[in-house]
Order: C-alpha cells, then structure tokens, then sequence
C-alpha cells in the first residue's frame, strides 16, 4: 500500500514544472527516509542487547562499551574471560561468536538454531531474545 502511495506521490512531483528542484529533493527525502529507518532499527537492535544483559544480571550500559561488552557477553555465555582475545584472531573469531551465541540461547532456555540465528541475524534475534519471556538460567559447565 504504502509503495502505491509513493509511486503515485512521486508522479506528481515529478509532473510539476520545476523537475530538477524536486528531483534534488527527492534524493533528499529518500536519504532522510533511509537514515530514519537504519536509526530506528539500530536503537531496536541495541535496546534488545541491553535488554539481554540486564536479564542477565549484568548491566545494560555494558552493551555499548567496546570490548567490556565481549567480556560480559563470555560471562552471561558462560565461557572464560580470555576468549575475548580469540575474538581478536581472524576466522577463530567467526567459530566463537558461533559457540558463544549458541551458549547464550542455551543459557536462555533456547536451541542451538535459536543460537545460530544470534549468530547471523543478532539484530533480529537479540530484540526477540531480550523482548521475549525468556528467562536467564545459566548452565553449569
């Protein structure tokens, strides 16, 4: 519906006499729609992780500070602190974001799929992670 309406919105502007004005507006409009939507889902996205550390017990400011947020997040995944430096090596990286994801779903009562999809899709799944009912029950390794 909505690209109905835009595709005719946009026939009118570029109707009217003055096409290069509009058409320079156009562009502008189209990047202040997409700089509004990117926002929008970053806030989700960030509110989600923050909302994942304090179910945790950990605190939600933590999500936004670099390399403290890998630590908490090896502590809410129950793995040891000095994985943080794995995340530093490259491809190693990749397998333990996987573990570590995977591990942070189990700790939230989740699956490996569930923790796949942290994995590869975190903007999606930390918001459903930190907005859902899950609880935060840590598994004795």
């Amino acid at each position: 519906m909505f690209s109905i309406l835009g595709i005719q919105l946009i026939g009118v502007l570029l109707s009217m006499s003055n096409f290069r004005l509009l058409a320079f507006q156009e562009e502008e409009v189209t990047l202040a729609i997409v700089v509004v939507i990117g926002l929008a889902i970053f806030i989700l996205a960030l509110a989600g992780v923050w909302k994942v550390f304090t179910k945790a017990g950990q605190p939600g400011w933590a999500c936004i500070v670099p390399i403290y947020n890998l630590v908490v997040l090896m502590r809410i995944a129950g793995r040891p602190g000095w994985w943080v430096l794995l995340m530093l090596i490259p491809i190693v990286s990749i397998i333990i974001a996987f573990i570590v994801a995977i591990d942070v779903a189990k700790n939230f009562g989740k699956g490996a799929g569930f923790g796949v999809g942290l994995a590869l899709l975190g903007i999606i799944f930390y918001p459903i992670l930190g907005f859902g009912d899950a609880q935060y029950r840590p598994i004795p390794k």
